[in-house]
């Protein structure tokens, strides 16, 4: 890290020096307590990021996070779509009916913000911002589950538009490589893939489930023979970290049991092993891997440990692979480790930190909005033995689109 770079951080202020002092003194290895203690501080943190937005014109998302160096970040699109589910679970789990607002308040957000043309813009939404085909297909999570389970009407259509342009920006073999991530094709895409689909086939729009049919097919070529997955990386000259292996993951998974296709869960149950056998005793994984499961750094990334332990856990419930329990329980163990439950900065209380240690390679001195969200669907997915978002009734909900319609 270059010295003009670590400047930007500001690691002399008070509360940034004392969050890296407890992890250079591995002050951060938190007591574990029991999983709903963990998850209301988890869920508290996220409703003071989407409080952070009041009286500014993103009120209603969820801030991206807080960060060294810019305090409170603006609200997300594309995390505030899939953090809809979260509140969603979180509400019955939790008995907080307040967190069903919350939600409600984030899907008129993302509705505001979506375009004409039917994508949702890329980064911050700021002016310029283009849209991007990953940060398109989160939202388009959050716009199913407003549809199913709070009978929004028009988050199914907005979802559909969202699809549409999506095909549109499609290769003929099935990559997506315009409105890229640093215009570059990306494998973990599968995780929106699964959302496409899933609104083909709940809207019966086939144009939508053979595109996504077409990226899966395109996605699974790039599986190597180790079960990594290649061009799957932020930029061509990294390795991927362990946050993106865990998105092609659970698009593959989630895909191939919508469509009862054993190509896509074979390919999200060998890289998911793979996996397994890298992770160590106490629950740790790397921040990045390189092909045969190599670590390609020291820290580790505590949001694709998250993602990992919900991607075991779902493999369990659906694949009756119970063998990965036990991975998911070791990386939870790892996480609450790394969780603050009594700070006494309402910015750290409750967060997750994109690495352990916080000045890692992944969202370095970061806490980001997605890393509590994974956290906490792991462990009500856990606790509860739940699916989130629930896998839904096609047929059932296709009939009851008809009807609507």
């Amino acid at each position: 890290m270059s010295l003009s770079k670590l400047i930007g951080y500001k690691p002399w202020r008070p509360l940034h020096l004392r969050l890296i002092i407890q992890d250079v003194m591995s002050m951060s290895s938190q007591p574990e307590r029991d999983h709903i203690t963990h998850l209301r501080a988890a869920i508290d943190w996220l409703c003071v990021a989407q409080d952070a937005r009041d009286g500014k014109p993103d009120a209603g998302g969820v801030s991206a996070g807080w960060s060294f160096e810019d305090g409170w970040l603006p609200s997300y699109p594309e995390t505030t779509g899939y953090i809809i589910e979260t509140f969603i679970a979180a509400a019955k789990i939790l008995d907080q009916p307040e967190l069903l607002r919350r939600a409600h308040r984030m899907i008129d957000w993302e509705l505001s913000v979506q375009q004409a043309d039917g994508a949702f813009p890329g980064h911050f939404g700021e002016p310029g911002s283009q849209p991007v085909i990953f940060n398109t297909g989160q939202i388009m999570h959050g716009m199913l589950v407003g549809y199913l389970q709070l009978g929004r009407p028009e988050c199914l259509l907005a979802a559909v538009k969202a699809g549409h342009w999506l095909v549109k920006q499609q290769d003929e073999d099935g990559c997506w490589r315009r409105y890229e991530h640093n215009a570059l094709p990306h494998t973990y895409n599968t995780r929106g893939t699964w959302a496409l689909l899933g609104t083909g086939l709940i809207a019966d729009e086939p144009l939508l489930k053979n595109s996504a049919i077409r990226n899966l097919d395109w996605a699974l070529a790039q599986q190597t023979d180790s079960g990594w997955f290649a061009t799957n990386a932020f930029t061509l000259d990294r390795p991927p970290f362990t946050h993106t292996i865990a998105y092609a993951i659970r698009g593959f998974l989630e895909s191939g049991l919508l469509l009862g296709d054993d190509r896509y869960i074979g390919a999200a149950i060998k890289a998911a092993k793979a996996m397994s056998a890298a992770q160590r005793q106490d629950g740790w994984l790397a921040g990045t891997y390189g092909d045969g499961w190599t670590p390609k750094a020291s820290y580790c990334c505590l949001t694709g440990v998250a993602q990992m332990s919900l991607n075991w856990t779902r493999l369990a419930q659906d694949c009756g692979a119970i063998e990965f329990k036990e991975p998911a329980r070791r990386a939870l163990s790892y996480l609450k480790k790394n969780h603050r439950l009594d700070d006494p900065c309402s910015a750290a209380r409750g967060g997750i930190a994109g690495s352990a240690p916080i000045w890692g390679g992944y969202s370095r001195f970061e806490y980001p909005n997605w890393a509590a969200k994974f956290f906490a669907d792991a462990l009500m997915m856990d606790a509860a033995n739940i699916a989130i978002p629930p896998v839904p009734d096609v047929k059932k909900t296709v009939v009851e689109v008809q009807r609507h319609v």
